[in-house]
């Protein structure tokens, strides 16, 4: 199986569908009003109705209250939920739809509290004093090849872009990609261009864990 692909910030159809022709596995949207890449959940749901449905639906969410996710989900139709805040494992766990909890990874410190997380997957991104995510920043790969020991899925994130994302592969051969800025014209507006080399470059085999599905 090839790596999957997880193209994260999208605010508009165009960019959704120009991202599954490209051969994306996953769209993320953004529920965290702070970000420049936040729509609302009639946005998304706009958006969404628009996918094929082998293209998993992914809600990012940032110590968001139980009930707001629920209906979010409900109304956007998303079937993933990725918890970007400081969020406890038994809130993470009280969830139907597939679950990944995203660490901001200062040092090696940090992969102690992965195994608390029992979710379907961890996304590793870059730590950045009180940015939650989406930083464009990388962090040392070496500790994502360690986290694999726990064998679950792991996505990378960070300071992903088309040059880098082949290397990243080769070197931790993740599960996923999760890329955002890297990709973009500007915040929150993707380049169709950037995101197909960027997913051509990424496809190359490694081992599947089975949280998305083609």
């Amino acid at each position: 199986m090839s790596v999957r692909v997880k193209i994260c910030g999208i605010t508009s159809t165009e960019d959704a569908l120009a991202a599954v022709d490209a051969g994306a596995d996953a769209l993320g949207f953004m529920f965290y009003e702070p970000s420049p890449r936040y729509l609302s959940v009639d946005q998304a749901a706009e958006i969404i109705r628009e996918l094929p449905g082998h293209v998993a639906r992914v809600g990012v969410f940032v110590d968001a209250d139980a009930e707001m996710i629920r209906r979010t989900a409900e109304v956007a139709g998303l079937d993933t939920l990725q918890f970007h805040g400081s969020e406890s494992p038994k809130f993470c766990s009280q969830f139907e739809q597939r679950k990944i909890k995203a660490f901001r990874v200062k040092n090696r410190n940090t992969l102690s509290e992965l195994p608390d997380y029992d979710t379907d997957a961890w996304l590793l991104d870059s730590y950045v004093k009180g940015v939650p995510g989406g930083t464009g920043e990388k962090f040392n790969w070496e500790l994502a090849v360690e986290a694999k020991r726990f064998e679950k899925p792991i996505l990378l994130a960070g300071g992903l872009t088309p040059d880098n994302a082949a290397d990243a592969v080769g070197q931790v051969a993740p599960f996923g990609l999760d890329v955002s800025g890297g990709v973009e014209a500007s915040p929150g507006i993707k380049d169709a261009t950037k995101v197909a080399t960027l997913i051509t470059n990424s496809k190359v085999p490694t081992a599947s864990d089975g949280l998305w599905t083609a």
